[in-house]
């Protein structure tokens, strides 16, 4: 589920938070880490259990509506349990692994903020990819899938009280909020009918070595810091470490650290990588200054004989 990227970006975030906070506790940092890296997998729960909260809402919906003698819009649908019956929900309602991990990390934050279930299957049923989907005749898995995918991309994904509820309970969910979004989309483009339970519960990390190069990277980051300084110092001309934009520094010191610490790696995909991250997180002319340094950099350890790169390295 994480990339090396976003474990990237996860230490760049726990630097960033010691820098503003000036606690310089290695073991606090790496706590935070850790923790921050398993919270977005809880997040990931979360947004699946809120569909299965919305598709439990929608079926009571129904159940009373049809004890109505009143119509209502619902009543002009060829089918109008055809929202509740979506086979893709009805995956995610019935998955038994699913339910049961909710169920042992605790998360009832749906049944606790009820209000934010009703308010996006308020925004589903006014919706015109709903309204689309109700009205159609046809019924098949591919449909079903299809429209929970559209559903999620344009309507709950970027639903701005959601967002905001998820940026009150945990900070670092800002910036985990789009990458689980994405990998949401990616599982429900490749889920099939017939599909096992444990799909919807994939490994956070893709193996231990991923949390070993996520610890490695911070603590040798934070506990060589006055030398990667130095190595920074002079790269530039009129060089002053206050003039630099904290996270680009953070980065540099990071990707200074991955050149010399990390053997398997290559250059290239150390460069590209801190390079994204830069012009994702920080300013527009960030990724310019980091190359511009990290050039110089590779040359002179090429030359010095410091970069010592085997094998194919890992991305």
């Amino acid at each position: 589920m994480l990339t090396r990227r976003h474990i990237r970006v996860k230490v760049m975030q726990c630097i960033y938070a010691l820098t503003q906070s000036k606690d310089d506790s290695l073991e606090k940092q790496e706590k935070f880490l850790k923790v921050s890296i398993e919270n977005m997998y809880t997040l990931y729960l979360l947004v699946l259990s809120l569909f299965i909260e919305v598709q439990q809402l929608a079926a009571t919906q129904v159940r009373l509506s049809s004890k109505k003698y009143l119509s209502n819009r619902s009543d002009a649908f060829p089918d109008k349990e055809r929202f509740v019956n979506n086979r893709l929900l009805l995956q995610l309602v019935g998955n038994g692994p699913l339910k049961s991990e909710l169920e042992k990390r605790k998360l009832k934050n749906w049944y606790l903020n009820e209000e934010y279930v009703k308010l996006i299957h308020k925004a589903i049923v006014e919706s015109k990819v709903y309204l689309d989907y109700m009205n159609k005749s046809s019924n098949s898995y591919q449909e079903d899938k299809e429209f929970i995918s559209t559903l999620f991309k344009e309507v709950i994904a970027t639903n701005e009280k959601i967002y905001e509820y998820f940026e009150d309970d945990k900070l670092t969910w800002v910036d985990d909020v789009p990458i689980v979004n994405t990998f949401i989309l990616r599982q429900f483009k490749k889920v099939k009918e017939e599909q096992n339970a444990s799909f919807f519960l994939p490994r956070l990390l893709k193996d231990d070595e991923d949390m070993n190069f996520a610890n490695k990277l911070l603590t040798k980051t934070l506990l060589n810091n006055s030398m990667w300084e130095k190595e920074i110092e002079g790269k530039t001309p009129n060089w002053d470490k206050d003039r630099i934009a904290d996270i680009d520094s953070i980065l540099l010191k990071m990707a200074i650290c991955e050149l010399l610490n990390f053997p398997s790696i290559p250059e290239k995909v150390t460069i590209n990588e801190f390079l994204e991250i830069a012009k994702e997180y920080s300013t527009p002319k960030s990724s310019i200054f980091i190359n511009g340094i990290l050039d110089k950099l590779v040359k002179e350890y090429k030359t010095e004989g410091k970069l010592k790169k085997v094998g194919r390295g890992l991305l």
